[in-house]
């Protein structure tokens, strides 16, 4: 299911959400100019190894990928829920929520394999934490959504909590499938769950209730 826009306008321009998307950008467009090795020296360089933490890897992984689909899946998840929550946040809660998520997630997924030095790269787990706090801020909105179905493909509106919900559960039950794995690359199940929690835990935290009260399905037929 690959989800294409959701029924909620938003009521601000999202400065944080596009920038974050133009800086994902910059630095990807940069990872395709560097042949294999810079290339792989550029990820040991910038990317967080679970067995040498630091504070900088933490904050710098969240905006290298490794491909066009790990970065054109996360910048469309990114550009249909992110301006949304920055909308009823503000942007500047909105910078330390989405940090902080993507902190929590990738502190997680280390601690799940702290000796593994593979690095961790992506903003899959700060988007998680976005996709935490749009699901408990707008349960009842939908989400047109493509599904192939065989041959066949279907534009369906699904309701966000059962899209983000389905999202979730596979993340969680992928990531005790990987449970025991050392030093294995892949996804990384774990930081997309603790993610996800942590912005279910602490969108309560940076809300502004003034901006609370919307009438988003007046308008919705």
């Amino acid at each position: 299911m690959i989800p294409l826009r959701d029924v909620i306008p938003s009521r601000t321009t999202p400065f944080v959400t596009v920038t974050l998307i133009a800086l994902n950008t910059l630095v990807f467009l940069y990872e395709q100019t560097l042949s294999d090795y810079p290339f792989r020296v550029f990820v040991v360089t910038w990317g967080l190894i679970p067995a040498q933490l630091d504070a900088i890897t933490i904050v710098s992984s969240m905006f290298v990928h490794g491909g066009w689909a790990h970065f054109l899946g996360n910048m469309l998840y990114l550009w249909i829920f992110g301006d949304n929550v920055e909308d009823r946040v503000g942007h500047g809660r909105f910078i330390v929520f989405y940090l902080g998520c993507g902190a929590v997630a990738a502190l997680v997924q280390a601690f799940i394999n702290p000796t593994s030095r593979v690095p961790m790269i992506g903003a899959s787990g700060a988007i998680s934490g976005v996709l935490g706090a749009y699901i408990v801020m707008f349960p009842h909105s939908r989400v047109l959504t493509l599904v192939p179905i065989f041959i066949i493909i279907e534009f369906i509106e699904i309701p966000a909590f059962v899209l983000l919900g389905i999202w979730f559960l596979m993340q969680l039950v992928s990531g005790v499938g990987s449970l025991g794995l050392q030093d294995v690359g892949g996804v990384a199940f774990w930081a997309h769950a603790a993610g996800f929690v942590a912005g279910v835990l602490a969108i309560g935290l940076f809300k502004r209730p003034e901006r609370q009260q919307v009438e988003w399905w007046d308008g919705v037929e």
